[in-house]
Formats: structure tokens, sequence, C-alpha cells
């Protein structure tokens, strides 16, 4: 009995994630010391109770059968969009997002713990919708996305909202929908991004405003382009349906109904998001156009990176934190401060750990014969994937600022929790991954 007991457990992944957490409490730590060598914070202390505790949770996950929790994923479901309705509307803001809840200094973000309970319950509705029409199936997972996936945007949080994305789209993936309607979410997603930031590109980054990119910001000039768009795609849909047109009709219809709807919700998403965290989005463009502004930590983020060469300058003498030029260095900007320390050398250590823990998880969805415990494991692969592309490319300049923290590393509680307790449903489905039901 105990060897089945210690059996189900991945050492390796558990060294992996112990590594990483030690790495982030340890440039925590780093974050808070000030110029003087005092430690000006008791963020590190805090990070070490949260991974304490993510350890037992961890643990305790990888040894419940999660099977057992398909049937009751539908309420985490609903509890997840409560908590989110709860937040909006008495949660407290944070970096200009309504998206805590808490007392005093201890405060949970819902929207970190609602990935997981959004993976359970989207796994379960591909596996029963399994015999479903291809578009009916998509339809019914879509709409399981777009109403958490709302609630947040309104908050606003961006990045956080934009997690839910790659998610979806990856558990749909491993689910066998047409990848036709996959890059429909694809291009929509992206579209209504692209036109809510391109009006605010035009005025403050661009170097010679565009006079057509006027239509996005007069109103009647981009209604009468969404009623042209929206004709072509009415007329496209009746060739192709009715009268039985040739095939690229079909395409014409596919491309049009796609700029329609995204030109229609990036007016409702340039209604939550301000300028300014429009402008977060596309400074990396341009990061000297206001460079003491939206551009700062960009800038500092560079040259810290840059700072720490091959080796790095040393644990604890970096200059970019010590000085207090990265803002928000203990969580979005974690990388940054670890680059500049441990130099080029220890961001390829975080990049092998990382690169092993996500062929690990490959490892599992190939070898898992259930469903269920398949399509959790490519919700957890699209999630860990995302946040550390798009963190580590936002540190380096190459992304859009979305506030998207580096999970094990960054500071955080509801992070690091989200993050091992994945790791732990990882684990769980890897010992049972020769069990179909």
């Amino acid at each position: 009995m105990k060897k089945n007991f210690f059996a189900m457990f991945d050492y390796v992944m558990i060294l992996l994630v112990l590594v990483l957490v030690s790495m982030g409490i340890m440039f925590i730590y780093s974050s808070s010391v000030n110029s003087e060598g005092i430690s000006v914070t008791n963020e590190y202390i805090k990070q070490i109770i949260w991974a304490s505790i993510g350890l037992f949770i961890m643990l305790l996950v990888t040894v419940y059968d999660y099977r057992r929790i398909e049937s009751i994923s539908i309420y985490l479901y609903l509890f997840l969009l409560l908590l989110l309705v709860y937040t909006r509307i008495f949660g407290r803001y944070v970096n200009g997002a309504k998206s805590w809840i808490g007392i005093g200094e201890f405060g949970i973000q819902p929207s970190e713990f609602g990935k997981i309970f959004f993976i359970l319950f989207l796994a379960r509705v591909l596996d029963e919708s399994e015999f479903m029409s291809p578009l009916r199936r998509f339809a019914l997972a879509t709409g399981i996305l777009l109403v958490p996936m709302g609630l947040i945007l309104i908050q606003p949080d961006l990045g956080t909202a934009s997690v839910y994305v790659p998610i979806f789209l990856v558990m749909c993936f491993m689910a066998g929908i047409p990848i036709k309607l996959i890059l429909y979410v694809l291009s929509f997603g992206i579209l209504t991004i692209f036109f809510a930031i391109l009006p605010v590109w035009n005025n403050e980054i661009a170097s010679t405003p565009h006079a057509v990119i006027s239509i996005l910001t007069t109103m009647r000039l981009r209604s009468l382009l969404i009623g042209s768009i929206l004709v072509i795609t009415l007329l496209g849909y009746v060739i192709r349906r009715y009268l039985h047109g040739p095939k690229y009709i079909y395409w014409i219809t596919y491309v049009a109904s796609i700029i329609t709807l995204s030109l229609i919700f990036s007016l409702l998403l340039g209604k939550f998001l301000k300028d300014y965290q429009i402008k977060r989005l596309i400074i990396f463009m341009n990061p000297n156009v206001d460079p003491l502004g939206a551009g700062w930590n960009i800038i500092q983020s560079k040259v810290a990176i840059g700072a720490g060469g091959l080796m790095g300058q040393g644990y604890l003498m970096g200059t970019q934190s010590h000085y207090r030029f990265l803002p928000q260095q203990s969580t979005d900007f974690i990388f940054s401060i670890l680059s500049e320390e441990f130099g080029f050398t220890g961001g390829l250590v975080v990049f092998t750990i990382y690169f092993v823990i996500l062929v690990k998880i490959l490892y599992v969805i190939r070898k898992c014969i259930n469903r269920y415990g398949t399509y959790i494991c490519a919700g957890i692969l699209g999630m860990f994937s995302f946040h550390f592309f798009i963190n580590v490319g936002m540190v380096m300049g190459i992304m859009p600022i979305t506030g998207i923290p580096l999970q094990f590393l960054s500071y955080g509680g509801s992070s690091l929790l989200t993050a091992m307790t994945s790791i732990g449903l990882v684990m769980n489905v890897n010992c049972r991954k020769s069990d179909l039901k």
C-alpha cells in the first residue's frame, strides 16, 4: 500500500517545481532589499508561507482521484462565476483592476484560481460532447469561455482574461475541434485587441498619424464600416447556404464575419480599458515615446537584463532593483532581477526547467487514455506556456505589458497556489494515465 502511495508522485516534477519556487523566494527577497542593504518588505516571508501551503495542496490534489471531480465541476464553475460577480461589486482595486477580495493585507484573486475551475468544467463538457456536431460542440465550449472571461474583462483585467484564451484553444485542439473554428476564435481575439488599441497607437506611438485610422475613432465612419462588412457577411452566407455558391464565397464570409465581430467587440473593450492601460499594451513598440511613464518599466527591465551579462552581477548585487528603478519588481518583473543577478546562465536554467515541465505535461497528454484527464492536462499546458512566454517576452521588451506573472517565481499567493495545484492535477492524471474509467 505504501509503495502504491509513494508511486503516485512524480519526484522529478516536484523537484523542478521546488527549485523554481526556491529561486522565486530568493529573488523576491532580493527585490525587497534597498540600496542600503535593508529589507523593506516581508513579501518573501509571505511567499514562503504560500509555498508551504501550495506544496501541501499539490500533494493532496495528486492523491485524490481527479475523475471524482468531473461530476462536481459544474458547481466549481458556477462558484467561480459567483466569485467574479462578487469581486466586481465588492472587490478592491489593485493596479487599476477591481480583481481582489480579502481582509487587510491578505487577499486572493478569484480569476487566478478560476483558471483551474474553468479547466475542470470545460474538460467535462468536451468529454461529454464527444458525439455532438463540431460546430455545436465548439459553440457550447465558447459560451463557457465567454462568461468568466467577460466578467474578468469588466474588472478590467485584460491580462488575466487573456490567459483563458490559450487554455481554451489548446483544450479544443486536443478535443479534435476543427482548426478553422479554433482559428476563428484566435483571429477574432487578436483583431479585437488590434482594433481597440489602433487609435491609441496612431495618436501616441506612430511617428506620423495615419488618416485612414480615423475611421476607428469617428463613430459615424466606424458604424458605416461595420454595416458594410456586415452586409458582405450576410450576402456571402445567403449565396453559399441557399444558392450553393463557390467555396471561395465561404471563405469571404468567414473572414468578413471575423472582422465585423472584431470591430463591434473592440468598441466594448475600449469602453472598459482606459487609454493608459491600452498604452501599456503597445508601448513596447517604442518605449522611448514615454520614457518616464508607460515606457519606464520596459526600459529599466531591458537595462537590468543587459547588465547581467553572461554570469550576472551576483546575488543581492543588482542595482536596478535595489535602487528601486524597477516597478512591480517582485511580481511581473521578477525575471529581470534574476537575469541581472544571475545573468544569461540563470535565465537559461529557468528556461530549461520550464521546458522540462512542459515536455513532461506533453508526455502525460500523449499517454493518458482517459479523455477527461487529457483535456485537463491540455488546459494546464496552455496556461503554463502562455504565462511563461508572455512574461519573459514582456520583460525583454518584445511583448506587450499585460500584468501576467511568471508562475512559481513571481510574488503572489493566488498565482503560486494555482500553479502548484495545477502540477498536482498533472501528477494525478499521470499516475492514473492507464485507467480509462
